[in-house]
């Protein structure tokens, strides 16, 4: 007998799904696709974005930063996004952990582990630093094999 998913599940893998959708449709040329997309607390996207670190010259310009920017903007509630999600279609880097924790994001969903830089478990921990002011719920491995594929695949196209 196969148990259905819990709802929360469900909508975490139909979040992805877009995050997905955007790391395949908005990353530009040259930039490793990672998707994000941040909803508001009645579920309403926010903003999203892609990593244009190479696109704009730009070494803060990750798919999260690029988010909370948009988010943010339209969110209303100055830069705080306490009650807000963020879908990662990967695991966030130190740099854009922290700006999470400092977006005050309730919650962070990341697709694949990223073993090397990842900084929401796999290699280390940011939101939950000794002396982090706010601690945002963390889950991952959310549509994993997907995202991590989606990656492989980049990749693998550039090293021919």
């Amino acid at each position: 007998m196969t148990l259905p998913r819990p709802a929360g599940l469900l909508r975490a893998e139909t979040r992805m799904r877009r995050a997905l959708e955007v790391a395949r449709t908005h990353t530009p040329a040259g930039d490793i696709p990672v998707g994000a997309v941040i909803y508001g607390p009645d579920g309403r996207e926010l903003g999203w974005g892609t990593n244009r670190r190479e696109a704009d010259s730009d070494p803060t310009a990750h798919a999260e930063v690029v988010a909370i920017r948009r988010a943010v903007a339209e969110y209303g509630d100055g830069w705080r996004l306490t009650d807000c999600e963020i879908v990662v279609t990967l695991e966030p880097c130190a740099m854009c952990a922290g700006a999470l924790v400092g977006a005050r994001i309730g919650s962070i969903v990341y697709g694949a582990a990223e073993p090397n830089t990842g900084a929401c478990g796999s290699l280390v921990e940011v939101p939950r630093a000794p002396g982090a002011l706010f601690v945002p719920q963390v889950r991952g491995g959310v549509l994993a094999t997907d995202a991590a594929s989606f990656l492989t695949d980049f990749f693998g196209g550039l090293r021919g």
